[in-house]
């Protein structure tokens, strides 16, 4: 049984919600493109953007380490890591009065899920 599938589910699911969340605000702020000046709708495209840019790469690599015979706790500590920090950041960016700590903490998990991905793949191909 593959596991990254089921991260990239939830995560899909995520990015409906956030689309939807940006799509709520540009609705009632009768606003087609951009953001019109109006902040928390620059939040909302900013936290869907960001999911958009960091999800696709991250689950890839997830997916190539899980493909090449990696631990399953390291694919769930991966595919956790990335959840959450997605979530937070996504929270932190969110909110009216941004709180960094959110912010910073999701850019770490993500971060994480990236870089030891990365190296998983890179070590476990030349050693």
């Amino acid at each position: 049984m593959l596991f990254t599938p089921i991260y990239a589910a939830i995560l899909g699911l995520g990015f409906v919600r956030l689309s939807f969340l940006t799509l709520r605000l540009r609705r009632q702020n009768k606003i087609a493109l951009g953001d019109g000046g109006n902040p928390q709708l620059l939040r909302a495209i900013r936290v869907h953007s960001n999911f958009a840019e960091y999800v696709p790469i991250s689950l890839i690599l997830i997916y190539m380490t899980e493909s090449i015979g990696a631990p399953i706790y390291l694919i769930h500590f991966l595919g956790i890591s990335l959840l959450i920090g997605r979530l937070s950041h996504a929270w932190g960016v969110s909110q009216e009065n941004e709180n960094f700590k959110f912010r910073v903490f999701g850019m770490i998990a993500t971060f994480n899920a990236i870089i030891v991905s990365s190296l998983y793949i890179l070590v476990s191909q030349f050693i």
